[in-house]
């Protein structure tokens, strides 16, 4: 279980219960929408508004505590940040798989980046097609 108010403090963050409780429901359930996170903590703390999600979540993204995944016409989901990992997004049902990187990629990206004379701050892997599931539906 991460220490969420020593991450918080790490990156420049109070550690507010509300933050506290959001990096809770990411850590317990993965990539989810702030829609979902504010279902999710509502359930504990009802007084919550949207907007409080909203914020935090922007300023925790802004300081590299949480990660958006954008997925076109859907809504981003959002999950802690953490090691180097690519994102699968079935741009059907906006499922979110992590994969780890493989020695290849950081070889292409460090082929790229070095041709480039590019400086990296960081980096985020997302491939957008349609999951085995969807394809199921569709192929029925």
């Amino acid at each position: 279980m991460t220490n969420y108010a020593e991450l918080l403090k790490e990156n420049g963050l109070k550690a507010t219960f509300q933050r506290m409780n959001i990096l809770e429901v990411l850590e317990k359930n993965g990539h989810m929408s702030i829609d979902a996170i504010y279902n999710d903590i509502t359930k504990i703390h009802p007084s919550l508004s949207l907007a409080t999600i909203y914020k935090n979540i922007i300023l925790m993204v802004e300081k590299g505590v949480v990660v958006e995944v954008p997925i076109s016409g859907l809504k981003s989901k959002y999950e802690l940040a953490k090691e180097d990992h690519i994102h699968l997004v079935c741009t059907e049902c906006g499922d979110v798989e992590d994969k780890p990187c493989v020695k290849e990629t950081d070889i292409v990206l460090s082929t790229l980046i070095k041709k480039e004379s590019f400086i990296l701050n960081k980096r985020q892997i997302n491939l957008y097609g349609v999951c085995k599931e969807c394809q199921n539906q569709i192929a029925s």
